[in-house]
């Protein structure tokens, strides 16, 4: 695998979805008629040799008004259909939760924006587990400014190791062997260390696990009750459940369901489903989670990092921690941003009105690596014809 390959296995990446803006007086039923049928656009999804099962869920105002399964479980054909309930990872959309437990912090006084991470977490600079620690901060972290190199290279990672548990730490102390690209709050670059790091701060200064303050402050309130962080390994999905592959050395396809979850954690750990993950984006986008200005820490443009004047960014912007892609052009005004968490076996993504009233909740199983450049054109395709049926 080259460093783009691995850079992708855990990756969240952004797009804009471009449809047209729900009047404020429609309801779901309104809505229903306006979307094109999910299970039609899941089934084209998966004809396509790339992907082994899809699973997807339409939400308006909380209700679900569509909803879809095609493919099946296992590769070839095998395993039946996955019920469109089921658990699926949700990849790097876990940045975004881990986002809005940090900012929880900053609103209740325990963190500040600035804080500087040698004096958040000591033993990273004490130890040189990250170069410069004394000059980045808690938002550098969170907006992927910070420059710290990300642990997940080619060389560091294994896709089929599924007995090694490494802690965060460790995984942090890899990214030390990496050369830095940029000086901290130059410019977004992209770094699973970061959130790593994030996680840590989180349990140290909540004095739980990330797990348990993923279940106070978002799972518990926002209604997520088939949602979770493993914390036993190997971190299985529980219940009926697709199965995704990755080729092996040979390109032979090989199931990575037992997907290593120590390279997760606050970074891309999250398990969830349809419902809970679209009940998520619903409660963020309403400032049910945090208030419009820390919300905008989390989904805006990096404050510290402007571009010089008259100069187009070559750098994607960040969105929940990723990226966004290019817009999709629908006829409307760009009112849909997807988050998309990526992973040897799955690529998942959550597409969102900005003002939270709909959702639509999409998983695929693949059969090919999660960064093959054909499958973002087929995801986009489904949401075309879900939200685009005009098209």
């Amino acid at each position: 695998m080259n460093r783009a390959t691995a850079a992708g296995l855990a990756g969240l990446a952004c797009a804009m979805l471009t449809l047209s803006t729900l009047p404020a007086a429609a309801g779901p039923a309104a809505n229903r008629a306006r979307l094109g049928d999910v299970q039609r656009a899941l089934a084209v999804l998966a004809k396509s040799p790339q992907v082994v099962g899809a699973i997807g869920e339409v939400y308006v105002d909380g209700e679900r008004v569509g909803k879809g399964s095609a493919g099946t479980r296992l590769l070839n054909g095998k395993g039946g259909r996955i019920p469109t309930g089921s658990r699926f990872r949700v990849g790097s959309q876990t940045k975004q939760m881990t986002g809005v437990v940090v900012l929880q912090l900053v609103k209740e006084g325990k963190l500040k924006l600035d804080d500087k991470l040698s004096v958040l977490l000591p033993e990273v600079a004490e130890k040189d587990l990250v170069e410069r620690a004394g000059e980045i901060t808690l938002q550098q972290l969170v907006q992927h400014t910070s420059g710290i190199p990300d642990f997940f290279d080619d060389e560091l990672v294994d896709t089929f190791d599924f007995t090694t548990f490494y802690p965060p730490m460790e995984l942090v102390k890899k990214s030390r062997t990496l050369p830095r690209a940029q000086e901290p709050g130059e410019k977004f670059s992209y770094s699973n260390t970061n959130y790593m790091l994030l996680g840590l701060i989180i349990e140290k200064y909540t004095k739980h696990t990330l797990a348990a303050e993923f279940e106070r402050r978002i799972f518990d309130p926002v209604g997520m009750d088939d949602s979770y962080l493993p914390t036993t390994f190997p971190g299985g999905i529980k219940g009926p459940h697709g199965h995704g592959y990755f080729p092996d050395s040979t390109g032979k396809p090989r199931d990575v369901d037992r997907l290593n979850m120590s390279y997760g954690y606050a970074a891309g750990g999250v398990i969830s489903t349809a419902h809970d993950i679209s009940a998520f984006q619903r409660a963020f986008a309403q400032n049910r989670l945090l208030p419009e200005e820390l919300k905008k820490v989390v989904m805006g443009p990096p404050r510290s990092a402007p571009q010089p004047s008259g100069q187009p960014s070559e750098q994607p912007s960040e969105a929940g921690g990723g990226r966004q892609q290019p817009a999709l052009p629908c006829g409307g005004e760009p009112v849909i941003m997807p988050l998309k968490g990526s992973g040897p076996g799955f690529n998942a993504v959550t597409f969102t009105s900005p003002d939270g009233r709909m959702q639509f909740a999409l998983s695929a199983t693949l059969a090919v690596s999660n960064i093959d450049e054909s499958l973002d054109p087929l995801l986009t395709k489904a949401a075309e014809a879900v939200f685009c049926p005009q098209k």
